[in-house]
């Protein structure tokens, strides 16, 4: 496994991290060479809504990279200590000026090889006005049957989507 180039130094002595293996099995840590500390690559998590909306379903076009002009549900990252309910809360307000509450979990997602794990929720809309937020280009009411799947930025976005499709329905 590769590790990102931008740790290559220990956080606690400074001195430099090689990759070494420290159980068979396992893939290999990031350790210290000073002071043997193991640099643990945790994964990154991210929280988004599936918001039922004039029956349709809410997406905005991103306007940050990466994917840049392609549809997501609204969502984002999880602060450090942040309930991971209340980011996706936040993060519709955020990017969709929706304000929700969460009525299900649709779904999981992780990837091989790709470090953010997204959780996705069902919502309900309480309040708001749809439009886009600061790193959106464009929010819109999506119907089911005209959903734009050649145009989703992530496996996740697309893969939620069907559950919620599959479990759920409109």
């Amino acid at each position: 496994m590769a590790h990102p180039a931008e740790f290559r130094f220990c956080p606690r002595c400074g001195a430099g991290l090689l990759p070494r293996c420290l159980k068979p099995g396992e893939p290999e840590r990031l350790a210290c060479v000073g002071c043997g500390s193991i640099f643990f690559l945790d994964p990154k998590l991210a929280a988004g809504t599936i918001c039922p909306l004039d029956g349709g379903i809410v997406l905005v076009r991103r306007g940050i990279e990466p994917a840049y002009g392609k549809w997501v549900i609204p969502g984002g990252y999880v602060d450090r200590g942040e309930a991971v309910a209340a980011a996706a809360i936040r993060e519709t307000l955020e990017e969709a000026s929706l304000e929700v509450a969460i009525r299900d979990l649709v779904n999981v997602y992780s990837y091989p090889g790709n470090p953010v794990v997204v959780v996705v929720y069902l919502a309900q809309v309480l309040g708001g006005q749809l439009r886009a937020g600061d790193e959106a280009l464009e929010a819109r009411v999506f119907p089911p049957t005209a959903l734009p799947w050649e145009e989703l930025a992530f496996p996740s976005t697309g893969e939620a989507l069907r559950d919620y499709l599959r479990r759920f329905g409109t």
